[in-house]
């Protein structure tokens, strides 16, 4: 073959993002009230890249939970999509489904209420084993004591009952379980925010060890927003079932283009008492609206101190667009503006 007849060859490169969320809405309907439905996630476009971890907060009730159900497939959409690795989730039952179950796990928030308490630890973690018929007998106990020791737990607890473990040990066995089947994908729903500081310090140690060692991808959902930039590379805010802001942490912290994430960013107390005296938290008027009913317009405007009323923020809802730094993204008509 001549050289001008040889095709050119051209690397296959891996698509960056692991997880696309499009347009994803989960409505639950109100059974005996004219067709309402409580609107817990609303329209969401999301990115996470593979190897990072990406931080999802809010207040309670904007849907950060709904939405790591949606993603994992442990709940149906109501409409949009959900791409994971390429394949579209939303639409495979049966056996495909359960194929990809395998690549994406969960670690839910009590470590208590998430373990069976009539089932023994080795138990617990055999069970995943069992479910997808990895290895033989002997090689799934061999793994539960790897897995245990993995966690920094004795592997000769396997015959222990969940309640024979402190709040800290019960979430390294939640996150042992997470990692039985060899996920790419975990969701972190609130998995330190039931644990006292010292050992929720352990556990994120814990998990970023774990995301090093095997190339692991998160979904880190949290209240403490300190704690979300000490682990996670990118942060999304929700607010009543939307995402109004995408960045970097760093930009985030330092820069950030909504009003309602500078309002959550200025709640993070100082440790330091002599500027924490002198510093003034932005406070939001007004109650959370109803996620059966959401105001028209931008959601936040009600309890925006930059709105402009009347005109367009009770008007139009804005989309997510650049705004501030590179790969950084907010739902507001005027980002950055305060």
């Amino acid at each position: 073959m001549q050289a001008a007849d040889r095709k050119p060859t051209t690397a296959v490169r891996a698509d960056p993002v692991l997880v696309r969320i499009n347009g994803a809405v989960k409505h639950f309907p109100i059974g005996g009230f004219g067709g309402l439905a409580v609107r817990a996630v609303d329209g969401v476009d999301l990115e996470i890249r593979r190897g990072e971890t990406l931080g999802l907060v809010g207040e309670s009730g904007c849907g950060k939970s709904t939405l790591a159900r949606l993603v994992t497939a442990l709940l149906p959409v109501t409409a949009g999509s959900i791409m994971f690795d390429g394949q579209d989730i939303t639409r495979l039952r049966g056996s495909k489904l359960r194929r990809v179950r395998r690549r994406m796990q969960i670690i839910f928030q009590d470590p208590f209420a998430s373990l069976d308490p009539r089932m023994t630890v080795g138990d617990i973690l055999q069970e995943p084993l069992d479910n997808f018929s990895i290895g033989t007998v002997r090689e799934r106990r061999v793994r539960v004591q790897e897995l245990l020791r993995l966690v920094g737990l004795n592997p000769n607890f396997t015959n222990r009952y969940p309640h024979e473990f402190s709040g800290g040990q019960r979430q390294r066995i939640g996150i042992a379980r997470a990692l039985a089947v060899n996920p790419s994908f975990i969701v972190c729903d609130e998995a330190v925010s039931a644990l006292d500081v010292s050992i929720a310090a352990q556990i994120i140690n814990l998990l970023q060890d774990l995301q090093r060692e095997f190339n692991l991808t998160y979904l880190f959902i949290a209240h403490d927003l300190a704690v979300v930039r000490h682990l996670s590379d990118r942060i999304a805010v929700m607010y009543l079932g939307k995402v109004v802001e995408t960045a970097d942490r760093n930009d985030i912290y330092d820069r950030p283009q909504h009003p309602y994430t500078k309002a959550l960013l200025s709640s993070i107390p100082v440790p330091d008492p002599a500027v924490e005296r002198e510093r003034a938290p932005i406070s939001l008027k007004g109650e959370i609206p109803s996620p059966v009913n959401p105001p028209s317009g931008c959601r936040f405007h009600p309890r925006c101190p930059i709105a402009r009323a009347p005109g367009i923020c009770s008007d139009v809802d804005p989309p997510l667009e650049p705004h501030g730094a590179e790969d950084q993204a907010a739902a507001c008509h005027f980002a950055g503006q305060f």
